[in-house]
């Protein structure tokens, strides 16, 4: 075994990402599926949303200007001749004294040019009456009033939410053009690793990783291309690192210096091992680098390193490659240090966190294998290389591990 001769600085494994992970080809996506991609073009209006003047309310299109005057001494009275439905117009036309009962979304029928809400009349026998004045345009949704064709609906890098989908729709837009999710293989290796709910020996250990890393590459935007488990033999992580099909390999263990620790040399000698040990707390032996098309992550083996070196480095390439911001995903709050957070100049340090009464404690137990203490975590603190620690009173970036 041999230790690290050098360490890559988080910063320059944060530009080598930036530089080799451009956002994908584009592609179109049904409406219906498209929430959560990345727009890779503006979208713009062809048409008007409302297309038609409609009603706003359930109630009676009038002329607005013969409602003027109305009061509880002054009712003034409709002849009700006819209903418009959602879908199904009045076809004729309201005329001087004429109201025509009228269903939220309707068209608002010719000559008519408000709405009485149903609560504010009274039915008579010749057909309703009011007490108020709702003049012209009172309770009418207006052609273009909520999206005028020709208008820059959403643009192009936006993560569409379903209400944007929701938008598209209205538009009858059909299909969008988005970012292609980047195809992610997860490559889980070691001996002693033993897929849940199987059988293990009493020195076996079972996955924990990629249980993990799936759910992270789905937050992410990515699509799982494969999922293998090859052991520490040096030919089947090869063949799965080399085989073709996807833009980001996950390999889970036998990233470090160690006789059973193939990885490296394998990305190595099948590509560019760009770089391989990282100055960071826990998560040092990561590496990355690149494989024919795909870029390649090695990630630690033990469960926390695994999680801070994909949310450091591999986490960032998959949110690039399908057009998302590079940044974390997760909330932030600026919080009081209650306890000092240990740490050492020259190593970025990634330490889990707890909140009590609106203040930060770093947890007690901090090991690299200890991948309870991410649960038991409210988030995490990253403490800069050139610092030896946050003292207490200090106020600090918290990284928040649940959206709320």
């Amino acid at each position: 075994m041999r230790g690290f001769t050098r360490r890559a600085e988080v910063g320059d494994v944060w530009q080598w990402i930036d530089r080799s992970a451009q956002p994908l080809a584009a592609e179109p996506v049904a409406v219906d599926d498209a929430s959560g991609r990345v727009l890779a073009a503006d979208v713009v209006a062809a048409v008007d949303v409302p297309a038609f003047e409609r009603s706003a309310m359930d109630g009676y299109a009038v002329r607005g200007e013969e409602t003027v005057g109305a009061s509880d001494y002054n009712p003034l009275a409709f002849r009700v001749i006819g209903r418009a439905l959602p879908g199904q117009p009045y076809a004729g036309t309201v005329q001087t004294g004429d109201a025509v009962r009228i269903m939220t979304g309707a068209p608002l029928p010719a000559g008519a040019d408000a709405v009485i809400p149903a609560e504010y009349v009274r039915d008579t026998a010749e057909g309703i009456e009011t007490s108020m004045a709702f003049g012209p345009g009172k309770h009418v949704g207006r052609v273009g009033e909520d999206i005028a064709r020709g208008a820059v609906v959403l643009r192009a890098g936006r993560r569409l939410r379903p209400q944007d989908a929701g938008v598209l729709g209205s538009l009858g837009i059909g299909a969008v053009t988005v970012h292609r999710a980047p195809r992610v293989r997860i490559v889980v290796t070691g001996n002693e690793v033993v897929a849940p709910g199987r059988d293990k020996g009493l020195h076996d250990i079972f996955d924990a990783n990629s249980a993990m890393l799936r759910g992270l590459v789905a937050r992410d935007g990515g699509a799982l291309e494969r999922h293998l488990r090859t052991g520490d033999d040096p030919m089947a992580i090869r063949d799965a690192i080399t085989a073709p099909g996807a833009d980001v390999v996950l390999v889970s263990g036998g990233s470090s210096v160690g006789t059973e620790d193939h990885a490296p040399r394998l990305v190595a000698e099948a590509g560019e091992l760009a770089i391989h040990g990282v100055a960071m707390r826990p998560s040092s032996p990561a590496g990355c680098g690149r494989v024919g098309d795909a870029l390649v992550f090695l990630l630690p083996g033990n469960p926390v390193s695994c999680l801070a070196a994909y949310d450091f480095f591999a986490g960032r390439a998959v949110r690039l490659l399908g057009g998302r911001a590079p940044a974390w995903p997760y909330p932030q709050r600026r919080l009081h240090v209650a306890r000092k957070i240990v740490s050492a100049i020259g190593r970025v340090d990634y330490c889990r966190v707890r909140i009590r009464a609106g203040e930060v404690e770093p947890l007690a137990l901090s090991g690299a294998s200890v991948l309870s203490s991410t649960t038991r975590a409210d988030g995490f603190v990253v403490v800069p290389a050139e610092s030896e620690g946050i003292a207490p009173g200090a106020d600090v970036d918290v990284f928040l591990y649940d959206p709320t």
